[in-house]
């Protein structure tokens, strides 16, 4: 099993209000730079929020909601750092209610 960290947000407030993309890509430039491998997904309608221990989260969350999800908790304090208005957290996976951490309900258009 694998702690999770995430960023959520709602999807018109990080892919519309914020430079999510510009923070992102400053992200990844630091991890070549690093020759780090990258442990940070952005997750449109993450499906680990219909876990019933995570519905007060959701609750909170306007939705659609979209997160950045990472294996590693200093790239999720990083992001609270550049990006306001957004919740932080984390979870196990997998689980029985959280199979998989990266699902998305998105569907394709």
């Amino acid at each position: 099993m694998q702690t999770y960290y995430y960023v959520l947000g709602s999807h018109k407030f990080l892919l519309e209000e914020e430079p999510l993309e510009e923070v992102l890509r400053e992200r990844q430039r630091n991890y070549r730079e690093q020759e780090k491998e990258i442990d940070f997904w952005l997750v449109q309608q993450p499906a680990f929020l219909e876990a019933p221990e995570m519905a007060d989260i959701k609750a909170k969350c306007p939705q659609p909601a979209v997160a950045i999800i990472s294996t590693n908790k200093q790239v999720v304090v990083w992001l609270k750092l550049r990006l306001e208005y957004v919740l932080t957290g984390e979870f196990q996976a997998p689980t029985a209610s959280i199979p998989d951490a990266l699902k998305s309900l998105a569907t394709a258009v």
